[in-house]
C-alpha cells in the first residue's frame, strides 16, 4: 500500500467524529414524550374521490309494515320509497328484527335486492333471488341465509344478529314468508355493524 493513498477517517461508533470535532457522544437520544390523537376520516382513491369512515348504526332502521300479510304469502323487506334495499359495503354484521301481529313459523331468506338498483355497476339483477356463495370453511355455493321455520313471538320485536356471511352486501332484502297459520302484520328493522 502506497502511504501517499491513505486518507485518514474516524471508526464507526468511536467516541469523535468529524462532525462533532473531540467531543465525545453519549449512548442516549432525548425523545419527546408526547400523545398526539389521530383522527381517521376515510381515504382519497387514485381519482380523488373521498370516502369517509365507516361506522356502525346507532339504532334500527324500522320499515314501512306489511299490512293483513295472508298464510303462505312473502314479503319483501326493507321496501319504503327511500329504502328498498340494505347495502352493507363496510360492514361484517347485520342485526335483523321482525315484529308480527300472529305467533308462528315465519321462513327468512336473505335475497338480492330489487331490479331498481345496482350491484356495484351491474344491472339488471336477478332480483329477490336467494343470495348464494361460499362460506368460509366451504368450497361449494350454498344460499348464505335460508332459515324455513323460525318461530316468532307475536306483537314483540324478535331481534337475530346475524354474522359474517352477509357482509359486504351491496344491494340486500330480506324475503319473510308468512306460515303462522294466519293473517299477519309483519314490520322489519335493521341494523348494520362494523
Amino acid at each position: 500500500m502506497n502511504p501517499e493513498k491513505i486518507r485518514k477517517v474516524y471508526a464507526p461508533y468511536s467516541t469523535t467524529g468529524e462532525q462533532v470535532g473531540q467531543t465525545p457522544l453519549t449512548g442516549y437520544v432525548d425523545v419527546a414524550q408526547a400523545i398526539y390523537p389521530a383522527v381517521n376520516t376515510g381515504q382519497v382513491s387514485v381519482d380523488g374521490e373521498w370516502s369517509g369512515v365507516v361506522v356502525s348504526d346507532k339504532t334500527f332502521t324500522i320499515d314501512a309494515p306489511h299490512a293483513g300479510v295472508p298464510n303462505g304469502a312473502a314479503v319483501l323487506s326493507p321496501q319504503t320509497a327511500n329504502r328498498d334495499f340494505i347495502d352493507l359495503t363496510g360492514y361484517q354484521d347485520i342485526f335483523i328484527a321482525i315484529k308480527p301481529t300472529e305467533a308462528g313459523n315465519y321462513r327468512i331468506q336473505a335475497v338480492m335486492g330489487p331490479d331498481t338498483g345496482t350491484f356495484a355497476n351491474l344491472t339488471p339483477v336477478n332480483a329477490a333471488a336467494d343470495l348464494r356463495g361460499n362460506l368460509i370453511d366451504t368450497a361449494t355455493i350454498n344460499d348464505l341465509f335460508f332459515d324455513s321455520a323460525e318461530a316468532l313471538v307475536a306483537n314483540v320485536w324478535n331481534i337475530y344478529p346475524i354474522q359474517n356471511v352477509l357482509k359486504n352486501q351491496k344491494l340486500l332484502q330480506f324475503k319473510i314468508t308468512n306460515n303462522s297459520g294466519g293473517s299477519s302484520d309483519i314490520e322489519f328493522a335493521f341494523l348494520r355493524v362494523v
